[in-house]
């Protein structure tokens, strides 16, 4: 993601179409869940493709993945969930004459219609519908259920960046609980303790949800409070 360049024309003043907005964050590591308003999103999406917010600040994309009928995108200069969670809602744009096909489509004219006539500063920000209705992937309360694994070696698992580390399993995820700090999963393990860790990478680096799992590295004495 790179700052708005003020030598280049204000995006609001450029015809543009509306390629995506930005949705929930997915998994720990940046990337991000978009809606779609592109019927192309292979090669909007393709490594190295710039997209505009409306402030004039450019997302590239580093890479993307197609997941279930939805897309999930890392931009560049995003590396974490933190960093992800702060683009919820940014509308994403190409400039009109980047478009290699010239002849206006319906979704094109549509899109041409939203960014000539939406000259507001203020981006949008996704209403309780708009949540509710969104395919965007997995939500928070998705990991309740999931197995717990813990690592064997922490201090191997971090030199390897948890890439194929042995782990052991401890329990599932019980619950999980929202507040404004950050979220906390709710553990129940087969020792019938339940303690609440941070749903932080450092703390869980990893999340499938196709397996049904997620790998923690919790600090010393973390699971016995």
């Amino acid at each position: 993601m790179r700052a708005a360049d003020s030598t280049q024309t204000n995006p609001q003043q450029r015809k543009l179409l509306r390629v995506c907005r930005i949705g929930r964050a997915q998994g720990l590591k940046g990337e991000v869940n978009v809606r779609l308003f592109t019927d192309d999103p292979e090669h909007r999406f393709t490594p190295g493709s710039t997209l505009l917010a409306r402030d004039g600040r450019q997302f590239v994309v580093l890479k993307s993945r197609n997941y279930k009928s939805r897309w999930i995108v890392l931009f560049e200069g995003v590396t974490d969930r933190n960093a992800s969670e702060a683009l919820n809602g940014i509308d994403l744009f190409i400039e009109k004459e980047r478009v290699s096909d010239p002849t206006p489509t319906p979704e094109s004219k549509h899109h041409e219609e939203i960014s000539a006539n939406d000259n507001s500063d203020t981006l949008h920000e996704p209403s309780k519908s708009d949540e509710n209705t969104e395919n965007e992937g997995w939500y928070l309360d998705d990991l309740v259920g999931l197995e717990v694994l813990q690592v064997d070696d922490p201090q191997a698992a971090r030199a390897a960046d948890y890439d194929g580390v042995e782990a052991h399993p401890i329990g599932t995820v019980s619950s999980v609980i929202n507040n404004a700090a950050q979220d906390l999963l709710e553990l129940r393990l087969d020792n019938g303790r339940k303690p609440l860790i941070p749903f932080v990478e450092q703390i869980v680096p990893i999340v499938d949800i196709d397996e049904g799992y997620i790998l923690i590295d919790p600090p010393a004495g973390l699971l016995d409070l």
